[in-house]
């Protein structure tokens, strides 16, 4: 299956446009202090183990888009963008969403 950002592939015509498409992760309660807490130890620094766990975010919402594709006899998904959100729980409490989003086609 293609997955693009672009609205079109270069010599692939859309021969039909199915629906919209997503796929949705969530990481779990308390990343964001706990994600708040690990910058301030490390002050401009990275931090390997929560971008590792935004890329396995990521890639999980992508492949669940890619299924909902696949389940309408796709062949591709255009204009795919990617949203993170932060989601407060109160009390300090905190999770992050990752979103992927595209247009399921046929090529």
């Amino acid at each position: 299956m293609i997955v693009s950002t672009t609205p079109t592939i270069e010599g692939r015509p859309v021969r039909e446009y199915l629906d919209l498409v997503t796929g949705e992760t969530i990481l779990g309660a308390n990343i964001l202090r706990d994600f708040m807490a690990g910058i301030r130890d490390i002050i401009g620094g990275r931090s390997a183990a929560y971008e590792q766990s935004l890329r396995e975010a990521k890639d999980n919402a992508i492949a669940e888009m890619m299924q909902a594709a696949q389940a309408l006899g796709a062949d591709a998904v255009l204009s795919v963008d990617l949203d993170y959100e932060s989601i407060n729980l109160g009390q300090g409490g905190g999770m992050l969403m990752v979103t992927a989003s595209g247009t399921a086609v046929r090529l």
